[in-house]
């Protein structure tokens, strides 16, 4: 076993555990806050295998994150499925929604591919509104109360604890989460992790190689969007209610945003750039109150990380650990 993959390894038992323990020592709203950031994980792994492994820059999984979250809403409430049981299904739709875009998504690269994604996270609330009788609209789908959504009415019992909304929403998402980890990691390491990171990293090479450029990239847009699928279906869960503001354009640009905080091409330092999305905001707005402040303060710190961590969270671990193992030789005799 390499050193790479014992401390990739040693990094998820150590996060696994955090999270299960953690509800234990905060307040039932922090740990719905930290469901969001579960939530945004899972959304984080799926752009990272498109962006930082296959390198195709994407400003419209917000959309697909859309579609999980209409996917699990409708079922809901048209058809009478349980929350957690929908779940699949928005993978599966959102998976299909991806692996068509990618056939004609595979002909472009750069900034005609991130220009053609932007204009996805555009359209579709535009869309949404369009088919007011089939989405609600702009009023939405309103999801609180249903007996559908578990522990809304009453709380559940796991494991012989019982678990109000917010505890239960936060071990679904970070479940899911983590078990995606699993999945991306796994599949990275393969064949197939090794194709994508031949396409990102020189696509005459590739072909060279044996590889088929359309084939890798839909590929990556369809597992992409899948993940997606499943954080949108969650959110929808999360929020108790959708609508277009659900899924803004902005939504696209912050998962980016996590994805480069974390670290493009790395799965290790997303817990990192989901908690950027989560709490940077949050923190932002509570240190100005002006009109536009926020903002401004947003995108400074945000400078402010690009320039001081120019590969991200996960650069940062392997510089830290590439120091421990040098002072440890140096220490040797």
């Amino acid at each position: 076993m390499s050193r790479s993959t014992l401390r990739t390894l040693l990094v998820f038992v150590a996060l696994t555990a955090v999270v299960m323990v953690l509800p234990a020592f905060v307040s039932d709203f922090r740990a719905q806050q930290l469901s969001y950031v579960g939530i945004y994980l899972v959304a984080l792994i799926g752009l990272d295998v498109l962006a930082g492994y296959t390198g195709q820059i994407s400003l419209g999984h917000g959309a697909f994150m859309a579609i999980g979250g209409y996917t699990t809403a409708l079922l809901m409430t048209d058809h009478g499925i349980k929350d957690i049981a929908t779940i699949p299904a928005a993978i599966v739709v959102a998976g299909l929604a991806g692996l068509l875009f990618g056939f004609p998504a595979a002909r472009l690269s750069g900034l005609y591919l991130a220009l053609a994604t932007f204009g996805i996270a555009v359209a579709t609330p535009a869309l949404i509104k369009r088919f007011e009788g089939f989405t609600g609209g702009g009023t939405g789908i309103n999801l609180f109360g249903r007996p559908e959504l578990t522990a809304s009415l009453t709380p559940v019992r796991a494991l012989g604890v019982e678990l109000n909304f917010d505890v239960w929403l936060y071990y679904l998402a970070w479940s899911i989460a983590l078990v995606g980890y699993v999945i991306a990691w796994l599949l990275l390491r393969g064949r197939t992790g090794r194709s994508l990171r031949a396409v990102r990293d020189s696509e005459t090479a590739a072909v060279s190689s044996g590889i088929s450029l359309t084939r890798a990239k839909v590929l990556a847009f369809g597992i992409s969007a899948a993940y997606a699928g499943a954080a949108g279906a969650l959110f929808a869960i999360a929020t108790t209610y959708v609508n277009p503001d659900t899924f803004p354009v902005e939504l696209s640009i912050f998962l980016l945003v996590g994805v480069v905080v974390g670290g493009l091409g790395s799965l290790t330092g997303l817990v990192a750039g989901a908690i950027f999305i989560q709490f940077m905001p949050l923190w932002a707005q509570s240190v100005s109150k002006s009109p536009g402040a926020p903002a401004v303060v947003y995108g400074a710190v945000l400078i402010l990380v690009v320039l001081a961590l120019p590969l991200g969270a996960a650069g940062l671990l392997a510089r830290v650990a590439e120091l421990v193992r040098r002072g440890r030789d140096f220490q040797k005799p």
